[in-house]
């Protein structure tokens, strides 16, 4: 059997029920996505991505399918996966698979809910087919880590690729909803893998496209499941095949066991971490550490320089280029940046530690967080190289003004593996996204919704009590 199949198998056996870990992991999932879609919904400028992206897809118009959260329109389901996914990653507070390094859900669940309320699918068909779309979502990005590398060859490239693999995954959750079998499956994968796409630059150097990312992930996604729906079809070699998805996006190097050794007994969706911060999890272990040290009575004022040692790969997006992270251009650019976030831990803080608040216009242009940020260097660590990307670390050394000498290292950042967050921390995490925009009753009706997805006839009105006053 080719890739393809063995993965469009086991999406068809989802439809035969799932376990009941899985089912309450899928509606963390949702409930945490649509906490980050609601929160990314305070940011109005029109510049800003999901906006734009609204009003293109405002313009094109079409059939009212897919409601689009917190907003009272409804567009065609893909258009609706479109602005849902570019909402979901507009904040990078969005969950993280290690070792991967993708984030599935922000893909995947704007494009399956998209489906489930076109199609009248029910909530636990709706569970069913998030939890299939970020497991092969998971297994492509695992396919990528390189013991050799230490790192995803996706990343080494410049690849983005939560946006790559989690089209695939989109595709396959999408044609699960709209009721095909494991050779449709198979062909809107196949269909799917000419879809992906995405580069990183964004992450070292700014600019707005990476948020539209998960976005167009979720678009491709739902788009090819309705292709194979009509007959379009996808070549049965389309990941290890000579011009496949593995020789084009890593040169022929993957690991084919990771994507199907296990597959359906042992799921890497219950390894994927949600995010306490929202910044790049590279930034996490730093924020980690500062925030440890300033436990202990470290002041902001007391410091004359700081040392950051991180793994090598993530250096390159959270320390360099130097003059980009000690002054990001943007607020949004601060989310990945070393040195701005261990002065933001520092100064600031809020929700589990670090919140939206320290990404704001106004913490972004405090001139005291940006002198502290210009005291942070960013350097190579080797054993925090050794640990990545299994776990996210970090160790802070900081020489105060009178010539102390301090030192905090986090061996696994604060929501990841060895560290995840509690039932309670991520609802705290969903109250104070959601609070943003919500009515506090407003807020725990859908999470009350969202907790009763499995036993919900029909997705459609689920998102009725997600709806924004000023929108």
């Amino acid at each position: 059997m080719t890739i393809v199949s063995v993965l469009a198998e086991f999406a068809a056996t989802g439809r035969t029920g799932l376990p009941e870990p899985i089912v309450a992991d899928v509606t963390g999932r949702v409930l945490d996505t649509l906490g980050n879609c609601l929160a990314a919904q305070e940011l109005t400028d029109p510049a800003e991505p999901h906006e734009a992206v609204l009003r293109m897809a405002a313009r094109w118009g079409g059939s009212t399918e897919s409601s689009v959260i917190g907003r009272r329109l409804s567009l065609p389901a893909p258009s609706a996966a479109l602005v849902n996914g570019t909402l979901a990653h507009a904040l990078d507070f969005d969950d993280t698979h290690l070792p991967s390094v993708l984030h599935p859900s922000a893909s995947v669940v704007p494009a399956a809910l998209a489906v489930a309320e076109s199609v009248g699918a029910s909530g636990a068909e709706l569970c069913q087919a998030v939890a299939v779309g970020n497991e092969i979502t998971n297994r492509l990005g695992m396919a990528s880590y390189l013991p050799e590398l230490r790192n995803s060859l996706f990343f080494e490239k410049g690849w983005h690729a939560t946006s790559i693999c989690g089209t695939v995954g989109a595709a396959a959750g999408s044609a699960l909803l709209m009721g095909l079998d494991a050779d449709g499956v198979a062909h809107a994968m196949g269909i799917a893998a000419s879809m992906g796409a995405g580069v990183i630059e964004a992450n070292r150097t700014g600019g707005t496209v990476k948020r539209v990312h998960c976005g167009w992930a979720a678009h491709a996604g739902v788009t090819a499941a309705a292709m194979a729906a009509d007959g379009v079809t996808g070549p049965p070699t389309v990941f290890e095949g000579r011009f496949g998805f593995f020789q084009a996006f890593l040169d022929g190097r993957y690991d084919a066991g990771a994507i199907t050794d296990g597959l359906g007994e042992r799921w890497e969706l219950l390894r994927t971490v949600y995010k306490p911060y929202p910044s790049n999890h590279f930034t996490h272990p730093g924020i980690d550490a500062a925030l440890a040290l300033r436990a202990t009575g470290l002041r902001a004022d007391d410091v004359a320089e700081i040392e950051l040692g991180v793994a090598a790969a993530p250096l390159r997006t959270i320390g360099e280029p130097y003059e980009e992270k000690v002054r990001p251009r943007t607020p949004y650019h601060a989310k990945f940046s070393g040195p701005y976030t261990v002065a933001s831990a520092l100064i600031g803080g809020g929700g589990l530690g670090l919140h939206l608040d320290d990404f704001t216009e106004s913490a972004f242009r405090d001139e005291r967080r940006l002198a502290l940020a210009a005291k942070v260097r960013v350097v190579p660590d080797e054993q925090c190289t050794e640990e990545f990307p299994r776990a996210f670390s970090a160790v802070l050394r900081v020489r105060t003004s009178d010539g102390r000498r301090l030192e905090h290292r986090v061996h696994s950042s604060r929501g990841g593996p060895e560290h995840p967050l509690t039932i309670d921390e991520l609802q705290t995490k969903y109250e104070l996204n959601a609070a943003r925009v919500l009515p506090a009753s407003a807020a725990a009706a859908l999470a009350d919704e969202v907790r009763g997805l499995p036993g919900r006839a029909k997705v459609a009105g689920l998102l009725d009590a997600a709806l924004i006053a000023s929108a």
